[in-house]
């Protein structure tokens, strides 16, 4: 748990603390279905904004890789499939029995591994910038449209925010399991790579076991608050400001921008 923090607010008085929270979630959107249309020349832009977005933060950069690190093997499994089976101009000399290595696979590789990322990156900073309560009211306030078509938006804006503060819970329960059998003397760092998945297969059933534990406790915790479906007051009334305003009209030159650059 020391090493993930995604889906933990980090209080904080920053520009990005101070933003209204519907502005990050549609910037989040937003520059997320851009990274994925992005261009090389595109990319680079996105990439400076997020850059400049984490020195606005005031978080530590190593709390955002801390938060990336757990994803490292899925970005690799991600860059894998694309170097492997994209097709293309082979690279002879890379070439490892049925498979074949190509140049485009391996454009397309990177690319594909810097979208991840650059979707992850977005949703920490949103994550860790924003607390709980803001998260549920402003996905709610986004959200109610669709109470026309009579959709529960509360419900949805609740689910969302406790599946985003559930996930470090669930590894820490994890973390928690690995450290069990390590006192227990099964180092499961050892050994080939069928011994570490047996050995991962084997915290799966505990692993769930715990995450039911824990939503049961969370369901009873929130039962005792009195909660209940039905209209609810805030402790905080969103209210768009200056700044809020001027978030929105950068995102919208910066859109311009990406697109412009995606043509080029």
């Amino acid at each position: 748990m020391k090493h993930f923090r995604f889906g933990l607010f980090v209080p904080g008085d920053s520009s990005l603390h101070r933003l209204d929270p519907r502005v990050k979630i549609v910037s989040v959107v937003v520059l997320g279905v851009l990274s994925f249309r992005a261009s090389a020349g595109a990319a680079t832009l996105v990439t400076l904004l997020l850059l400049v977005l984490t020195g606005l933060s005031g978080l530590r950069p190593r709390h955002i890789l801390d938060a990336l690190k757990p994803l490292m093997v899925f970005a690799a499994l991600l860059f894998l499939i694309h170097l492997f089976f994209t097709d293309g101009e082979a690279l002879v000399s890379l070439s490892a029995g049925p498979f074949r290595i190509t140049r485009e696979g391996l454009r397309q590789g990177g690319f594909v591994v810097w979208q991840f990322f650059a979707l992850v990156s977005m949703g920490v900073l949103l994550t860790m910038t924003t607390g709980p309560s803001d998260l549920v009211a402003a996905l709610e306030n986004i959200l109610s449209p669709l109470k026309v078509l009579r959709v529960p938006t509360q419900d949805l804006a609740i689910m969302v925010s406790l599946a985003l503060r559930f996930l470090p819970t669930f590894l820490e329960e994890m973390e928690k399991l690995k450290t069990a059998r390590l006192a227990r003397g099964a180092d499961w760092r050892r050994g080939g790579s069928v011994h570490r998945v047996k050995t991962a297969a084997s915290l799966l059933v505990p692993l769930l076991l715990g995450a039911a534990r824990r939503a049961d406790d969370l369901a009873e915790a929130m039962e005792a608050r009195g909660y209940a479906r039905g209209p609810r007051t805030g402790l905080r009334e969103l209210r768009m400001a200056r700044p809020d305003y001027a978030a929105l009209v950068i995102l919208t030159v910066f859109s311009g921008m990406v697109l412009v650059a995606g043509l080029l």
